[in-house]
C-alpha cells in the first residue's frame, strides 16, 4: 500500500490529478465553513445549536451537505441540486426519445446533456435557495436570523443571500466537474465522501457523550462496521461470468479466433448511484415543505417520506428501482450481443442474435436483485436502529454512508490501479 502511494507521486501526470482532487476537496471545505453575507453571527450560533439537537428533516439535509446548512454557507444547497438535475435528465433519457437519440450522439451528445444538466441545476438550486431563506428567516427551525441589523432593504437582502447560495451550488457544479476531468474522476461522488467524512469526528463525539450507552453503541457499531466492510466489498467485486467462444477464421494464411474468454457481469452494476438517487427524491418533499410551513398534509407527507417506517419502505423500493433502472442505462443487452455477434463470439449454447440478447438480459436481472436488496438493506437496518437507540453515529456513518465510502474508495482506488498499470508500476490490488 505505501509503495503504491509513493509510485503515485513518482508519476507526474498522476500526481498533478491527485494535488488538484485534494486541493479542490480543500476548497471546497473551506466555502462550507464561509456564511453568505449579512448573517448576524450571534443568530447562526442560535440556530446552528438548535439544528445539530434536530433530529427531523434539516437534520438530514444538513448531514448530506456535511453541516453547510446548519451553518446557512456559501456552500449550504451541496450537491444535492446537481444530482437532482441529473437523475430528472436519466430519466428523460428513457421516455424521450429525441433526448434518448441525443445521448448515443457520443461526445457531442453528452456535451449537449451536461448543458441541460446545469441549466436544471440552476433552476432548482434557485427554488431550494428561496426555500432555505424563508426556513432561516420565518423561523420554521424553531428561531429565525434577523437581517435587519445589517441596514438594507429586505428585498435587497433576500437577493443577495439566494444569489450567494445559486453561486455556490453553481461553484461546486464546476468543482465536481473539474474533478471528473482533471482530476481523479468521480467528482460528484468524491464530494459527497467529504461530506460523509467531515461529519464524522462530531458524530462520534455525540454518541460517546449524549448518554451512559454511548460508549457501548460506539464500539458495538464500530466492530460492526469493521465487519461488514468485507462484505460490502466482496459484494461489489462480485460477478456472474458469461463464457464466451469465439469462432475460428482464415485470414491469409493464417487461422484467426477460437479462443475462449468471459463476459463478466457485476452484481452490483450500478455501485452506489442508487442510494445517491433515493436519497435525492425522498429528500426532495422536506426541501420544498419549508415554502409551505402552514400546510399540514404537505409537511406530514415529506416526514412520512424521511423518517420512520414509510422512509424505510419507500428507500428499499427506490433503490431496487434505481438500481435496475441504471443498469439498464450502463448496460445494454441487445448492444453486447450486437458487438459478439460482429465479433464472431457467441455464448455456448444460445443462439446469436435476439436470443443472445434476451439470455443477457435474464441473467442481468437475476443478477441484479441480491445486489439491489444487499444495498436497499444496508440502508435501511442502520435507520431503524438509529431510531431505537438515538445513537448519532449510527445515523453519521450507518448503512448508507458506508456504502457510499467504500464504493467511492474502491472506484478512485481502481482509477489509481488502471494510471498505475500503464505506467508498469505495482499498484494496490496484488
Amino acid at each position: 500500500m505505501l509503495s503504491a502511494v509513493a509510485n503515485i507521486f513518482r508519476i507526474p501526470e498522476l500526481k498533478k490529478k491527485v494535488l488538484i482532487t485534494i486541493a479542490i476537496l480543500c476548497l471546497y471545505r473551506f466555502g462550507a465553513y464561509v456564511p453568505v453575507p449579512g448573517v448576524p453571527f450571534n443568530d447562526l450560533l442560535r440556530v446552528v445549536e438548535e439544528q445539530s439537537s434536530g433530529a427531523g428533516a434539516l437534520a438530514v439535509l444538513n448531514l448530506f451537505s456535511g453541516g453547510a446548512l446548519s451553518r446557512m454557507s456559501v456552500f449550504a444547497l451541496g450537491i444535492m441540486p446537481y444530482i437532482t438535475s441529473q437523475i430528472i435528465l436519466q430519466m428523460f433519457q428513457a421516455v424521450i426519445p429525441s433526448l434518448g437519440e441525443l445521448a448515443k450522439e457520443g461526445e457531442a451528445g453528452q456535451r449537449k446533456i451536461t448543458q441541460y444538466t446545469r441549466y436544471l441545476t440552476i433552476a432548482i438550486a434557485t427554488v431550494n435557495a428561496i426555500g432555505y431563506l424563508f426556513m432561516f428567516t420565518a423561523g420554521t427551525t424553531g428561531s429565525a436570523i434577523d437581517f435587519s441589523s445589517v441596514g438594507l432593504p429586505t428585498v435587497v437582502m433576500d437577493i443577495i443571500v439566494v444569489g450567494t447560495m445559486v453561486t455556490g451550488a453553481i461553484i461546486i457544479m464546476w468543482l465536481g466537474e473539474v474533478i471528473t476531468q482533471y482530476g481523479i474522476g468521480n467528482g460528484m461522488s468524491l464530494i459527497i465522501f467529504c461530506n460523509i467524512m467531515s461529519g464524522l469526528p462530531n458524530a462520534l463525539i455525540t454518541s460517546l457523550t449524549t448518554s451512559d450507552t454511548g460508549m457501548i453503541l460506539t464500539i458495538i457499531t464500530f466492530v460492526v462496521i469493521i465487519a461488514i466492510v468485507p462484505l460490502i466489498v466482496f459484494i461489489e467485486r462480485g460477478q456472474r461470468r458469461l463464457p464466451v467462444q469465439y469462432g475460428k477464421r482464415v485470414v491469409g494464411r493464417r487461422i484467426m479466433g477460437g479462443q475462449a474468454t468471459y463476459l463478466p457481469i457485476k452484481v452490483n452494476t450500478a455501485g452506489v448511484v442508487p442510494i445517491i438517487f433515493a436519497s435525492a427524491i425522498l429528500y426532495l418533499p422536506a426541501q420544498l415543505a419549508v415554502f409551505f410551513p402552514n400546510v399540514a398534509w404537505f409537511n406530514a407527507v415529506a416526514n412520512f417520506m424521511i423518517s420512520g417506517w414509510g422512509n424505510w419502505l419507500l428507500e428499499v423500493l427506490l433503490i431496487v428501482f434505481f438500481a435496475y433502472f441504471y443498469t439498464s442505462m450502463v448496460f445494454e443487452p441487445h448492444e453486447t450481443a450486437d458487438q459478439l455477434r460482429k465479433a464472431g463470439g457467441f455464448i455456448p449454447g444460445v443462439r446469436p442474435g435476439d436470443a443472445t440478447a434476451q439470455y443477457i438480459q435474464n441473467v442481468l436481472n437475476h443478477v441484479t436483485l441480491p445486489g439491489a436488496i444487499f444495498m436497499a438493506a444496508l440502508a435501511v437496518i442502520p435507520s431503524i436502529l438509529f431510531t431505537f437507540t438515538n445513537n448519532e453515529l449510527i445515523r453519521s456513518f450507518g448503512g448508507t454512508s458506508i456504502l457510499i465510502m467504500v464504493g467511492v474508495a474502491m472506484d478512485t482506488l481502481s482509477q489509481l490501479e488502471s494510471q498505475l498499470k500503464m505506467h508498469n508500476y505495482d499498484g494496490f490490488f496484488k
